[in-house]
């Protein structure tokens, strides 16, 4: 039987009167590998910490019977002892640590948490910074790992490579489910599936009994009418006729109790909800800012540097129109750099002359002026008002989160609505720079679904393979100071 490694039992975390998770009781032993999904914001990390004993939940227990390393993705590394040959395996440079860059840092956390073997690891989102090569080396670090893994990732292709088991974190509960993302999706699903179907039938049962009801009702109200143009001398006249009413009286009560009985049936049914439908998007591109160049953005000889370092060597390129473009490589490479230079049409970029570009960069968003999420949306996009709350609620926006004033939105929620105002904005070509990083799965599901009805032209950088595989209609890679198609 595996070692049991932690145990959580009656927990209540709460914040500012609000549960945050509440947890009967969870069990890690020694060879489980978990992966934690759910929304931003819904409890993920404040678990983690829970587990690592940051946070000490309001109610129950926590057992820790084994040594856990942590990884936390907001904090900088600190000085500490770490295998050189890993920072070397890693591609951390030796400098202070105030010098390197996100990535660097990410890698140093990863270099110091792998420098000590740990019975157990509990990791918050470590590819948030790693180019492709430095998930290739988390994968193949934690894969052959010996010992409890939970880990909190965005990365659908890390958690279906590493994972056996997710719990998935909604409204403080926990619900376990069998099997990689791929597993946990497929499961999803066949819930949904069967959730309509209980709907349906559900729908079926209490449209027929209110229908036999009202039948009974109908037949009762029949009998009435009936006993009321008896007259009463043709009541009095015969004795029988007397019986007859009584008779009719009954009958008529008889229906009424039937009638009641049904409707009470109905008011017993257990109620099953028809599962969130997503609507259908299409964004459509007016008149004035669609574009009829073959290739409405190209490189002629293009030589690209920062300092002595050249990224790119007399590249030449051309996008074509309303396709969606990938650019990848190794972090340093030069992506963010091209994009830029695409933006400012920067020497040997030849631009169609109606380009109107919408970008999203990698920046911490914040907002001036006073607006609710959604008149912020109206000010800036000629679509009604109902396509805007359709957008806004595939991102999560939702009931009172449309009167937020943008000011005081979250990192986050910050990034959600920059990029609905992108998809909703009066834009022909979007350029996008890193947009999964800090969307939860289901946010990046809402993206790809964004990306896929869109018409106009997108620029992208990625380091998430599953999503770039879902949304790219090109991929092209910098490597060796140049640009390489892929696909």
């Amino acid at each position: 039987m595996e070692q049991l490694c932690l145990e959580l039992k009656d927990i209540e975390v709460s914040f500012l009167d609000q549960v945050v998770l509440e947890i009967p009781k969870l069990s890690v032993y020694q060879f489980d590998r978990i992966g934690l999904v759910g929304k931003n914001g819904g409890g993920k990390s404040t678990l983690l910490k829970v587990m690592n004993g940051s946070i000490r939940p309001n109610k129950g227990q926590v057992n820790r019977l084994v040594d856990f390393g942590y990884f936390e993705q907001t904090t900088k590394p600190v000085e500490s002892e770490v295998d050189y040959e890993l920072l070397g395996k890693l591609s951390v440079p030796q400098t202070n640590i105030e010098q390197l860059s996100g990535g660097e840092q990410t890698r140093m956390k990863l270099a110091q948490l792998f420098s000590t073997y740990h019975e157990g690891l509990l990791i918050d989102e470590p590819t948030t910074h790693l180019d492709a090569s430095g998930t290739d080396y988390l994968i193949e670090e934690l894969r052959y790992y010996y010992g409890a893994l939970v880990l909190v990732s965005h990365d659908r292709y890390v958690l279906d490579q590493l994972v056996t088991k997710i719990w998935e974190v909604a409204d403080g509960k926990i619900t376990e489910y069998t099997g990689n993302y791929s597993d946990y999706v497929a499961q999803k699903e066949l819930e949904k599936i069967q959730q309509q179907e209980q709907h349906e039938k559900y729908v079926k049962e209490k449209s027929r009994l209110l229908k036999a009801a009202e039948e009974k009702r109908k037949k009762a109200d029949k009998v009435t009418q009936a006993s009321k143009q008896m007259s009463k001398r043709e009541a009095n006249a015969k004795p029988n006729k007397t019986f007859m009413t009584k008779s009719k009286d009954t009958s008529q009560k008889s229906m009424q109790r039937a009638a009641k009985v049904m409707e009470q049936r109905v008011e017993q049914l257990e109620a099953v909800d028809a599962p969130d439908q997503e609507r259908s998007l299409h964004f459509h591109q007016p008149t004035a800012l669609q574009l009829h160049n073959k290739f409405p953005i190209m490189a002629d000889s293009l030589t690209l540097s920062i300092g002595e370092k050249t990224l790119l060597k007399e590249t030449n390129f051309q996008f074509p129109l309303g396709a969606t473009i990938a650019i990848t490589g190794n972090n340093g490479s030069g992506k963010s750099t091209l994009l830029k230079h695409i933006l400012k049409q920067g020497e040997r970029i030849i631009l169609s002359p109606k380009v109107v570009f919408g970008a999203y960069e990698q920046m911490d968003y914040q907002f001036e002026k006073a607006e609710t999420v959604l008149s912020y949306m109206k000010n800036r996009s000629d679509y009604e008002e109902s396509k805007i709350r359709a957008v806004l609620h595939a991102m999560n926006f939702k009931g009172n989160d449309m009167r937020k004033d943008v000011r005081e939105l979250s990192g986050g929620e910050a990034i959600r609505l920059i990029l609905c105002q992108l998809f909703l904005g009066r834009y022909n070509v979007l350029v996008l720079d890193e947009p999964t990083n800090f969307l939860d799965v289901d946010c990046i599901n809402a993206l790809e679904r964004f990306l896929d009805a869109y018409q106009g032209t997108v620029l992208l950088v990625s380091h998430d393979r599953m999503f770039i595989e879902r949304v790219a209609d090109h991929v092209y890679v910098i490597e060796e100071q140049t640009l390489k198609l892929r696909r």
